[in-house]
């Protein structure tokens, strides 16, 4: 007997095992900054090295679970509207193939374990997982979708992701000059 919901609590495992991973690795970061402006020894007088590390894994988990949760509905939100636009599937058989799909983040999750103290792994980890996924996904509902179809979904699913992605990244980009030019300091510095 094959339950469909068998492995319905996968995606909620992967969401916390990259958000614990990435966390991991924030911690020493956040640790360096922290020493660095001269923060750290203050913060040590209320909390030990063990139990601020461990604050600052909780937060960070928070942040990365919140990220990894908000990516996960965008992607379901993607994915449904693509089957919507060019699948020939009208009563939802098709998602409940792809939702098998959830094992390969599950398995990157773990894989990205090995990579505790590269942020450039952990990133490289969660894309190469991401392009793995997309192409389960293509190859499960190719077939209820013509190839024009197919091209639909793939010119579907890059546009929006890199729209997004873009659309991020010069809101971070204005921000973070935003922020540079109000600093005082800066003002002095010529480059």
């Amino acid at each position: 007997m094959k339950n469909t919901y068998l492995t319905s609590y996968l995606p909620l495992f992967a969401i916390l095992l990259f958000s614990l991973t990435f966390s991991v690795y924030g911690v020493d970061v956040l640790v360096d900054l922290f020493k660095k402006i001269g923060v750290y020894p203050g913060m040590r007088e209320f909390l030990s090295d063990i139990q601020l590390k461990f604050v600052l894994l909780i937060l960070l988990m928070i942040v990365f679970f919140m990220v990894f949760a908000a990516l996960k509905l965008i992607a379901e939100t993607i994915n449904g509207v693509s089957m919507l636009f060019f699948s020939k599937d009208s009563e939802g058989q098709l998602y409940n193939r792809v939702r098998s799909g959830s094992m390969i983040y599950f398995i990157g999750g773990l894989v990205s374990s090995v990579s505790l103290k590269s942020f450039m792994g952990l990133l490289i980890i969660f894309a190469a997982t991401s392009i793995v996924y997309f192409v389960y996904f293509v190859y499960k509902i190719s077939v209820t979708v013509s190839k024009a179809g197919i091209i639909g979904v793939i010119t579907l699913q890059l546009f929006t992701w890199s729209s997004l992605f873009l659309t991020v990244f010069l809101v971070i980009l204005k921000l973070y000059n935003g922020v540079m030019a109000s600093l005082p300091i800066m003002s002095k510095v010529k480059l």
